[in-house]
């Protein structure tokens, strides 16, 4: 079993900790970007020639001087990582993998069920290797099942999981999230399923396989619209930017363009009320199951209220009587937020083609038990195809891959 030496806190609580990556896209590689920015070690495997398929997608593409362009969703989801290319058909490059492997603490990996076998690369020879190893496999649909073997990809799992037919502006305008949310999602399931096991590791000194796909990360953020079903029988349906069990709760019209409100409670009805001289035992309104019953009125009674008013103004008052409200904020918007920097949601990094560029950083902050932050702030950029691959089979060959300084030194 990976015995390695206890890190400092500052370095990430995953600090000493191997994880070898055979993943590729976006599922996998977020999980392995999550483990990364909590310290691991990522050894990311990539195809000779071409690499992960992400490199290639675009654009947008940034184009250093070298010639050597970049993809900048590769960029994204590839942070806290080194790269070697390896041929997991040639028998020298398996080698190399195996090596790593037998000391590795965690695999990830998001072929199609069954290519690591035929390539004998089999998740049971491999706990035979190493009894410790914890080994997360992400697939579309699931291991099993009668459509086990489906290719996944994001917007057809969105799809088929119902995420779809839940986001549009109406039952007949179903629309994908904007961002890969479900391969996002296993990521995140997968990752906080390989800490799950690393936990248990612990206590038992082996390791396990850890599976979840795209179809079950997507159907266990249903949330209440499972049970709205499974429970209620009723079938939710898209229903554009207000909330299907709460009013009013979505986005408004004002005089110069929108805000959104969240009246979650009738005493935040009551201080709505109270704020636009409006009456709180209005019939047919005093109580949130009468106003999503009524809910075209509801919106309707809102932006009257809101037609007088400009939006940094409302937001203003809508602060001052103490309503859950904000605008919605276009991507550079956000960026250039005071408050998203404040939170470390931006990081600086040196790449090797493009210089010094910034990431969105981390969504995790770490403190110790006297209030002091411990949180990694030093991070590596996203590597070229085979950055590494010198180092890292040098590693292999030695037996000793665990060499690794923090800081991206010797890369």
């Amino acid at each position: 079993m990976p015995s390695n030496p206890a890190p400092s806190a500052a370095a990430g609580p995953l600090a000493g900790t191997l994880v070898v990556d055979l993943s590729r896209a976006l599922a996998g590689p977020h999980a392995t970007m999550m483990l990364g920015d909590l310290g691991a070690r990522v050894i990311k495997v990539e195809a000779p020639g071409h690499g992960d398929d992400t490199r290639g997608w675009g654009p947008p593409f940034v184009d250093p001087a070298d010639g050597a362009r970049e993809s900048t969703y590769f960029l994204s989801c590839n942070r806290n990582k080194e790269s070697i290319c390896l041929d997991l058909k040639a028998e020298a490059d398996r080698e190399v993998l195996l090596s790593l492997l037998d000391r590795a603490d965690v695999l990830v990996e998001n072929f199609r069920t069954g290519v690591l076998d035929r390539l004998g690369l089999g998740f049971e020879s491999l706990l035979e290797r190493n009894p410790g190893l914890v080994i997360l496999s992400i697939t579309g649909f699931g291991h099993d099942g009668p459509e086990g073997g489906r290719a996944g990809y994001d917007q057809i799992a969105q799809g088929e999981a119902g995420l779809m037919s839940l986001t549009g502006s109406g039952p007949e305008d179903p629309q994908k999230v904007g961002t890969p949310i479900s391969d996002l999602l296993s990521g995140m399931y997968g990752a906080y399923g390989v800490l799950a096991a690393l936990l248990e590791r612990g206590r038992t000194g082996r390791g396990q396989v850890v599976r979840t796909s795209l179809l079950a990360a997507t159907v266990g953020v249903h949330a209440f619209q499972s049970t709205r079903w499974t429970v209620a029988g009723e079938v939710g349906r898209a229903a554009g930017n207000h909330h299907a069990s709460i009013a009013p709760y979505g986005l408004f019209r004002c005089r110069d363009g929108a805000v959104q409100i969240a009246v979650g409670s009738e005493a935040l009805w009551a201080r709505f009320c109270a704020g636009f001289a409006l009456d709180p035992a209005l019939p047919g309104f005093a109580t949130n199951p009468e106003r999503v019953a009524r809910k075209a009125e509801t919106i309707e009674l809102v932006e009257s209220l809101f037609a007088e008013w400009d939006s940094l103004p409302l937001l203003a008052r809508l602060a001052e009587i103490g309503v859950p409200a904000g605008k919605v904020r276009s991507i550079d918007e956000v960026y250039a937020w005071d408050q998203v920097r404040s939170q470390g949601l931006l990081v600086g990094v040196e790449h090797p083609t493009l210089g010094d560029i910034t990431l969105a950083g981390p969504p995790l902050r770490f403190f110790s038990p006297d209030g002091a932050e411990v949180t990694r702030t030093a991070h590596t950029a996203p590597p070229t195809l085979d950055q590494h691959g010198e180092r890292v089979r040098a590693e292999a060959a030695a037996g000793e891959p665990d060499g690794f300084e923090p800081d991206g030194a010797g890369s």
